[in-house]
């Protein structure tokens, strides 16, 4: 059901299920029923999430619910077949829960310079959008990174800390790409205490922006505007001396507020929010990768897209969008931002330049767009919304992305 329903199916679906009418519901969220019944007949695309939030409020349901998450994760040379089960019973082993469980350590620990090792080459395959890589190698890392916390002592035990933190942070964000958010929300939280623990500001404003973003899939956005700027409070007095590290998790922060705002609807808090990130960029001095942010002038500029496309001012987003050059970003934030593009594309009925758009995207990373709700709702759109058959391009992305 979640993989062949537009988000209006899914919202008749529900509706049905808990027995509301279609002027009760529309009533509760504001709208009209006309309204209510074209988006379910697919005459209206729901392609805001501050729109879908309202929906799933009102049906007492997750925005997952609504937008076809979790997705599967293919098997591949990559990933194996163990792939999020066995990330899983990693974050739920009982042991972590409290020292009183544990058992001594056995087996030495890994090289801290190994495990910094594994733990960038996780980052680099979350950054390059090869899930089935990452998620593969997480459970090995993270077994490692714990083994390395009750065994070092000191400085050492400091920076064990630090790569544990990295990893259930990393494990937070494929998680979250993959739609497991209640899983993401584990890691996130438990790479927050294990960061408190190394004693590294960067770190822990790093696992700031990943719990940011776990708010952010569950619809809880004016708490991740709060967070930010409680956030940003705690890291503003180490500015004066900040590191392109430091400058680049300050300003990343910012940018995922800046979604959060524009979820939320609330215009000048997300225009507060690009500015400061503005600035930071601009401190920086240019583009960059520091702690995995690809934080810079240029990620500000999609972020300008995106908070665009968030708040309905798509004409904006396609005018701008394609005139952003991505080119020296990571192959995750060239996706994403290609996804924005064509979301706006098509919501001008540029159809053919949206789907141009997307088809780039998928030749960079098919994982991404095969598990992005983004890129599975415009195909679906696109397939039920053309009188008779669909192009022959457009059938074929949509056999490739499952939605069909």
């Amino acid at each position: 059901m979640t993989q062949q329903l537009t988000i209006g199916e899914r919202v008749a679906w529900y509706r049905h299920r808990r027995g509301m009418s279609q002027e009760v519901l529309s009533g509760l969220v504001g709208r009209t029923a006309d309204w209510l019944g074209k988006a379910e007949n697919n005459r209206i695309e729901l392609d805001r999430l501050s729109v879908i939030r309202a929906l799933a409020h009102a049906l007492d349901v997750s925005i997952g619910d609504l937008i076809g998450e979790p997705t599967l994760l293919e098997w591949s040379a990559d990933s194996g077949r163990r792939t999020v089960p066995a990330l899983r019973e990693a974050l739920m082993d009982y042991r972590q829960l409290t020292p009183l469980l544990r058992a001594p350590a056995d087996g030495e620990p890994p090289s801290l310079s190994a495990l910094r090792s594994d733990v960038g080459e996780v980052w680099d395959a979350y950054q390059g959008s090869q899930y089935g890589f990452a998620t593969r190698q997480l459970p090995l890392i993270l077994s490692d990174a714990l083994l390395a916390v009750r065994t070092y002592v000191g400085e050492d035990r400091e920076e064990a800390y630090a790569l544990l933190a990295l990893t259930y942070q990393g494990a937070a964000m494929v998680l979250g790409k993959l739609g497991e958010n209640e899983l993401a929300w584990m890691a996130a939280d438990r790479g927050l205490a294990a960061a408190q623990q190394s004693g590294n500001n960067v770190i822990t404003g790093s696992l700031f922006r990943s719990v940011t973003h776990c708010l952010l899939s569950t619809g809880r956005f004016e708490t991740a505007v709060q967070l930010v700027s409680d956030a940003a409070g705690f890291l503003a007095p180490g500015l004066d001396e900040a590191t392109p590290a430091y400058l680049s998790v300050y300003g990343t922060l910012f940018l995922t507020g800046s979604m959060a705002a524009a979820r939320a609807e609330d215009r000048a808090t997300t225009q507060a929010f690009l500015h400061e990130a503005e600035v930071t960029a601009s401190r920086l001095g240019g583009d960059g990768n520091h702690m995995w942010t690809a934080f810079g002038p240029t990620n500000v500029a999609i972020h300008k897209v995106a908070t665009a496309g968030e708040l309905g001012d798509f004409q904006v987003a396609a005018e701008l969008g394609p005139q952003i050059d991505t080119s020296g970003l990571p192959v995750e934030r060239r996706v994403r931002h290609n996804l924005e593009v064509a979301r706006a594309l098509s919501a001008w009925n540029r159809t053919d330049d949206a789907l141009s758009v997307v088809l780039d995207a998928e030749q960079m990373a098919p994982e991404q767009v095969r598990h992005h709700y983004m890129s599975r709702e415009i195909v679906l759109g696109w397939v039920r919304g053309t009188r008779g058959r669909p192009t022959r391009p457009v059938a074929e992305l949509a056999e490739r992305l499952r939605v069909v």
